[in-house]
């Protein structure tokens, strides 16, 4: 699994969840639940990625996009050969060849920007669906658990917005709400759809066209 990818992707989790799990924490206690009730802790970021739903889901995501992230770091390959041209032929290049080099140099470059632009949006948007889709699955996960087991407060270590500055780890339900969450939607195959790519966007005249899924 792409490491890069991963980190994406938790990085995108507590904003994605953190609205909704917050809306559930400041919600009424349950009837019956007492003010003393215990005191739990999750990292969501941790829990979205460790399900069996969030792993494919990632493995999905990171295949959708490879041949993008191929062509991205070709492309980047094709302008670093040219600032080695353009070093190793200083002072021996005619001025004439210096000049198309470096517009050459030029095009490229901005070619490169528009694609890392269109990648990083369309990476964004397809994390969000994953997220957006097991977060909301879990949130009702932990739901249950809570009330089941009477809790009277569950925090979210991996929210910003949340310091926490010591908890127990045997406070920690993270891997409970993960067993149950894989217990709840286990994953069959075919059964995880992976977020549709992003439609190809027309390039412009003066690049040479690129090919995207």
């Amino acid at each position: 699994m792409n490491s890069r990818f991963v980190v994406r992707t938790v990085a995108l989790a507590a904003a994605s969840i953190l609205s909704v799990a917050s809306a559930w924490a400041q919600a009424p206690a349950a009837a019956g639940s007492s003010a003393s009730g215990k005191v739990g802790v999750i990292s969501i970021r941790q829990a979205i990625v460790t399900t069996a739903e969030g792993k494919v889901a990632s493995a999905e995501l990171q295949s959708q996009f490879a041949s993008r992230q191929n062509e991205i770091e070709n492309l980047n390959k094709q302008i670093n050969d040219l600032q080695q041209r353009l070093q190793a032929g200083a002072n021996k290049l005619s001025q004439e060849e210096e000049n198309r080099l470096r517009q050459q140099g030029q095009r490229l470059a901005q070619r490169l920007e528009r694609m890392n632009t269109e990648y990083q949006e369309d990476v964004n948007a397809a994390q969000a669906d994953v997220i957006d889709r097991i977060g909301r699955k879990m949130v009702d996960v932990l739901d249950r658990y809570a009330r089941e087991n009477g809790y009277a407060v569950v925090l979210d270590s991996s929210a910003q917005s949340t310091p926490i500055l010591y908890a127990s780890t045997q406070i920690d339900v993270t891997q409970d709400i993960v067993r149950l969450y894989d217990q709840a939607y286990p994953v069959k195959a075919g059964a995880v759809t992976p977020p549709k790519p992003a439609a190809a966007k027309p390039a412009p005249a003066t690049a040479p066209p690129t090919s995207k899924p």
